[in-house]
């Protein structure tokens, strides 16, 4: 009897293996099991309950790391670049959780049912762009896990504004439909028009305080989306010590390609372009109305500077 207590013991208190890979602080993180399991009893559930156990071991989960934005930033190539280390699992798609009702009101178990298959020492991160200019969200991710990593990566506000406006232009174009000049947008009563939605989505400060107003400012890294084009390993290499990530990725894994103009992947011998409709030349606009755009942006960039403690290259 003695011996069988006493093996009894040692099995208890025997210490569990971690995949040596595993680079998260699992006391400093949300521990991912248990926190799922207390939001799921916690939200109301529609009986959409998929198997999420794979026979390999492999299970999905809550996010561990969300791009939150912005819009015609980059969070597809930084979602793609991410991807390339292997202890990374990716949603494909941007899930839209947190921002649309009709996703929200589906409850945490169809947020979980969106997420891919990952083992225990991966990051599971999703992209939705809209989550940093949506109010509720900041507030709604905090609700999820006050531990969330998040990646913002963002671009001169003036460039964002031009390739906010040719996505729904080409989005028109293949549909056949009419759409207007970005000068329309842009102009209203011989001024620039500042309830423009483009132009309200470059304002980074505004939505920056509301993010902080529950993330400290160490929860969100901030991605230099012009950089990223222009050289993207460096930044990279910042988004994986941000996520306490071994250093997987490297410069071999990125090449230029002249043809389309813009960085492409190379990944165990495979390489891999990002989708054509990026890196869309933006429409010509006139040159006095582009130094109003500049000139709009000089104050809230210089605010938004000032919040994060770091300045960037735009206009």
């Amino acid at each position: 009897m003695a011996a069988f207590l006493l093996g009894a013991v040692l099995l208890i208190v025997q210490p569990q293996i971690v995949p040596s890979r595993l680079a998260i602080n699992l006391k400093t993180e949300a521990s991912s099991q248990s926190v799922q399991r207390d939001l799921l009893r916690k939200m109301p559930q529609k009986n959409d309950f998929k198997e999420n156990i794979h026979s390999n071991g492999s299970c999905r989960h809550l996010p561990q790391t969300i791009i939150i934005g912005v819009r015609k930033g980059g969070t597809r190539a930084l979602l793609e670049m991410l991807s390339l280390h292997p202890d990374i699992a990716a949603a494909e798609s941007e899930v839209h959780f947190f921002d649309w009702e009709d996703h929200y009101r589906n409850g945490l178990q169809w947020y979980i049912n969106q997420m891919p298959f990952s083992y225990p020492h991966q990051i599971t991160v999703e992209k939705t762009p809209a989550y940093f200019t949506s109010p509720k969200v900041p507030e709604r991710v905090y609700s999820m896990n006050q531990s969330m990593r998040l990646l913002l990566i963002l671009r001169d506000p003036s460039e964002r504004v031009l390739s906010d406006y040719t996505q729904v232009f080409y989005n028109h174009m293949q549909k056949h439909k009419p759409y207007p000049s970005i000068e329309q947008f842009l102009i209203k009563d011989g001024e620039l028009n500042v309830d423009y939605k483009a132009i309200n989505r470059s304002l980074y400060y505004i939505h920056m305080q509301n993010w902080l107003k529950y993330f400290p400012l160490d929860r969100i890294h901030i991605v230099d989306g012009d950089k990223l084009i222009k050289d993207p390993f460096p930044e990279i290499e910042k988004v994986e010590r941000f996520l306490k990530l071994s250093p997987q990725i490297n410069a071999s894994n990125f090449y230029f390609n002249k043809t389309k103009g813009f960085y492409c992947l190379r990944d165990s011998g495979r390489e891999r372009c990002l989708h054509e409709s990026k890196g869309r030349a933006h429409p010509q606009v006139d040159t006095r109305l582009l130094e109003k755009l500049h000139e709009y942006f000089h104050e809230p960039n210089k605010k938004f500077f000032e919040l994060v403690g770091r300045t960037f290259d735009w206009h």
